[in-house]
């Protein structure tokens, strides 16, 4: 089969396509025929040695946690799914997952099946961000009526889905921060207020918030917790930075923490019905071939995707 290959890390990453084996499901695994591939932060940030780096194993390695396809084959003890089914996944995160390929071998515990309402790029864009935004999230309470929820990157792929994951768990106010130019597009996703974060203290005049959902890390993230209420939660996602907000935090009589967001089938197959009856929407900035993958990745390198960035490998 065709994947993109790693052979070392560098700054940037260069990926080769190249040919490997297909692999075969053990028990309780399926091999998905992937049709698309979700790109996010985290795979160019393992390319060049950072994050779960070295638990990718020997070189090359193959890297992508996020995919939907088609099921080719189903290992033993595998009742849940059939060779046909239609499916998305978010995989073995932070180990290896290899979805930046042809085939892919997922748990079945980790994947859910496609709604037929969901395109196959819809439903690669949304496993990984979406699963971050919805556990880091319920980090603040699974009910969330009556809280006021603060989004930082708004535009991003976690962030424009925690907007409205916040909203269909019953937020009363969720505000965000982005350019200027997004904020029509983020107030049709739900945004009660919008932050230009251009402008210097731009959170000066939004009050305090229960929750806070730090998409952006290091001092952007310290400096927001001007706006943490004292008995709110600010969760941070960028792991490199984690350490140093949540200090901040705690220097300032707050509460801050970092979050590694899990595959969860149940979780998302919720996510995948939203999506599908139309509560939440996925925003797609562009897709790329697969032997693309290194113009992907400059993009979402860049800081500049509105949404998802999917590859698309297959039909």
């Amino acid at each position: 089969m065709q994947a993109m290959l790693l052979n070392a890390f560098a700054n940037p990453a260069l990926f080769e396509l190249g040919e490997v084996a297909k692999p075969s499901p053990g028990p309780g695994q399926v091999l998905i025929r992937n049709v698309a591939a979700g790109i996010n932060p985290i795979d160019w940030k393992t390319g060049t040695g950072g994050g779960p780096a070295a638990l990718q194993g020997d070189f090359p390695i193959i890297l992508g946690w996020e995919c939907a396809g088609v099921v080719e084959a189903v290992g033993e003890n595998c009742k849940a799914y059939n060779p046909g089914d239609q499916v998305l996944g978010f995989l073995n995160f932070p180990n290896p997952a290899r979805c930046l390929a042809e085939y892919v071998v997922a748990d079945m515990s980790h994947i859910c099946p496609k709604p037929a309402a969901l395109s196959f790029i819809e439903a690669g864009a949304i496993p990984l961000a979406g699963i971050t935004a919805w556990q880091a999230l319920a980090l603040g309470g699974h009910d969330l009526t009556g809280k006021r929820v603060l989004i930082l990157a708004g535009a991003g792929g976690v962030g424009h889905l925690a907007i409205q994951i916040a909203k269909l768990h019953g937020a009363e106010h969720v505000a965000t921060t982005a350019s200027a130019a997004r904020h029509q597009l983020l107030e049709s996703l739900g945004a009660d207020a919008c932050y230009d974060y251009h402008e210097t203290d731009c959170l000066a005049t939004a009050g305090q918030f229960d929750l806070i959902l730090d998409g952006m890390g290091g001092q952007v993230g310290i400096d927001c917790l001007t706006a943490l209420a004292t008995d709110g939660l600010l969760i941070t996602l960028p792991s490199v930075t984690a350490d140093a907000v949540i200090a901040a935090a705690e220097a300032q009589g707050k509460q801050a923490q970092g979050i590694r967001a899990n595959p969860n089938g149940n979780q998302l197959r919720a996510l995948a019905k939203a999506l599908a009856e139309g509560d939440i929407k996925v925003l797609i900035e562009r897709t790329y071939t697969l032997d693309q993958l290194n113009q992907a990745m400059d993009l979402s390198r860049s800081g500049h995707a509105q949404g998802k960035i999917v590859i698309e490998i297959g039909n």
